[in-house]
């Protein structure tokens, strides 16, 4: 067993939660995965449990402290990042249900959409917050989820003791703090950090949600990722395994995570070019520069959601890796591929790629719950055009290509949408489960133009998380941090050779859209 000190990098995605142990130096010793349990009661509600969620994160952490082979008392700070999942306590700071089960489905999935309606009343208000929204309020947030229960649930809402973004409830679990980061406040409740700003009543008012504040136990601060947030209570270090002299340091959300262990130490250098891609489930674009940008269909401007000094802007598409996990669903061919379908499907694309463009009369419009950037509409669907009477195997493998580039050219639209509105972005700093298939690394190059920048880092997100951590040690000095990290980078160059294929697939993915991405 190991005395030197590390630090705790937790990160709880959609369908799991992840530990990974890490040196001072950034270094990942162990990694370990539980899977965390999802239910859909109904269309567009999903649904997740808090109770679930620290069984998971409890079983991760103690995995990989022993895979790693160090001590309790080694682990002497920790972090987290996290979906922007809502979590609802009770009075007494209990799990509180919004469905009956098993487990007590206390947590309204960042992918649910049931406030549709409640967003769209937002947005129509045109109120100052929306200036911070790209001028359109998502129901992927929280003031729009928040509104539909109590609009839907009274009595459910009247019982709200403690509601707030997964990663600060863990916080909250943690230490017993009721301090939220700026990260999650900022990107997802209407809070603007900016001296003077802070919450606005006045658009409160007129959405009728003035009392969330109590009722949700809102602080009228937001504190630096990075700073220390207390120490872990006696109760959370037993179940984790851990310590109480282990630090918990304020997190971030999962996607600002992913952005901070790549592009962090790259902010120095002509950060308007820059743009993290972390692409998992869904994908979050993250851009960040010392100047505040507007940017219509692309939330933000943040101040500080990655780190002091910078304002970041965020464009999103909402299902990328479950829109091709569900395509497989749907296609019974898709068993002929084998465990590894996805890296089946990579290795066959790239050769018949060789040859030309694999199906160059199927595409794919990846919206199946929504256009999130840069068009801001929840209500479009999904669309396959160009299907023939080819074998059933023949049609997955060409839907699959049409969906893979669709994927990449909704990047490219942000791309655009950003770049004229003070960006200039021509290298991509990719990460998550995107940057793991040879397929889609060489289409985020050669479909966007761009440059791909891939970390050597095995898990760019837990890395962001585990710099966090460190902050906490270093006076919550995050950039600082970040750029004492030097794990070593790949490149991948867009291929000229393959600018006319995608110039003509790009041309009729805009046209699914109907003239809106011109």
């Amino acid at each position: 067993m190991s005395h030197q000190a590390h630090v705790l990098g937790i990160d709880i995605g959609t369908g799991s939660a992840r530990a990974g142990i890490f040196t001072p130096d950034g270094v990942m010793l162990a990694e370990a995965k539980t899977p965390i349990a999802m239910h859909r009661p109904a269309e567009h509600h999903v649904e997740q449990s808090s109770t679930d969620i620290w069984r998971a994160v409890c079983s991760a952490t103690q995995r990989a402290r022993e895979a790693a082979g160090v001590t309790a008392d080694s682990i002497t700070s920790m972090s987290v990042s996290a979906t922007c999942s809502l979590v609802l306590l009770d009075k007494q700071d209990k799990p509180l249900a919004l469905s009956p089960g098993d487990e007590a489905w206390n947590i309204i999935v960042w992918m649910d959409h049931r406030a549709t309606a409640e967003a769209a009343e937002c947005t129509a208000t045109q109120a100052a917050p929306l200036r911070n929204l790209g001028g359109v309020m998502s129901p992927e947030m929280q003031m729009p989820k928040l509104m539909w229960l109590k609009r839907h649930r009274p009595e459910l809402y009247a019982q709200i003791g403690y509601a707030g973004d997964l990663g600060d409830w863990l916080g909250f679990k943690c230490t017993g703090s009721l301090e939220r980061s700026v990260c999650m406040l900022s990107c997802k409740w209407t809070f603007d950090p900016r001296p003077g700003h802070g919450w606005d009543h006045d658009f409160l008012n007129q959405i009728d949600m003035q009392d969330v504040l109590e009722c949700a136990r809102l602080p009228e601060q937001a504190l630096p990722v990075g700073v220390a947030l207390g120490q872990l209570t006696e109760e959370a270090a037993n179940d984790l395994g851990l310590t109480t002299r282990c630090t918990f340091a304020v997190g971030m959300i999962d996607a600002y995570a992913g952005a901070l262990g790549t592009l962090g130490r790259s902010l120095a250098d002509a950060p308007e070019r820059r743009l993290a891609v972390i692409g998992g489930t869904s994908t979050c674009h993250i851009g960040a520069q010392p100047e505040r940008r507007e940017v219509p269909g692309v939330w933000g401007p943040y101040p500080g959601a990655l780190c002091d000094g910078f304002v970041a802007n965020e464009g999103g598409q909402s299902i990328t890796g479950a829109l091709l996990d569900h395509l497989a669903a749907l296609f019974s061919a898709s068993s002929e591929f084998g465990d590894d379908l996805h890296g089946a499907l990579s290795d066959l694309l790239l050769e018949r790629l060789a040859a030309g463009d694999p199906a160059s009369d199927t595409h794919v419009c990846p919206d199946f719950i929504g256009n999130r950037s840069p068009l801001a509409d929840p209500e479009i669907r999904g669309t396959i055009t160009g299907l023939t009477l080819d074998t059933p195997r023949e049609s997955f493998i060409k839907v699959y290509w049409a969906a893979a580039t669709s994927l990449v050219y909704g990047t490219r639209a942000i791309i655009e949408r950003m770049n004229a509105h003070g960006y200039a972005i021509d290298t991509l700093h990719l990460s998550g489960g995107h940057g793991r298939s040879a397929l889609l690394r060489k289409l985020y190059a050669d479909g966007t133009g761009c440059r791909v920048v891939l970390a050597d880092a095995p898990e760019p997100v837990l890395l962001g998380v585990a710099v966090a951590a460190l902050a906490a040690q270093a006076n919550g000095e995050v950039l600082s941090v970040a750029n004492g990290l030097t794990p070593g980078e790949q490149t991948v160059e867009p291929d000229q050779a393959m600018q006319a294929l995608h110039t003509v697939r790009y041309a009729a993915f805009k046209k699914l859209y109907e003239g809106r991405l011109d």
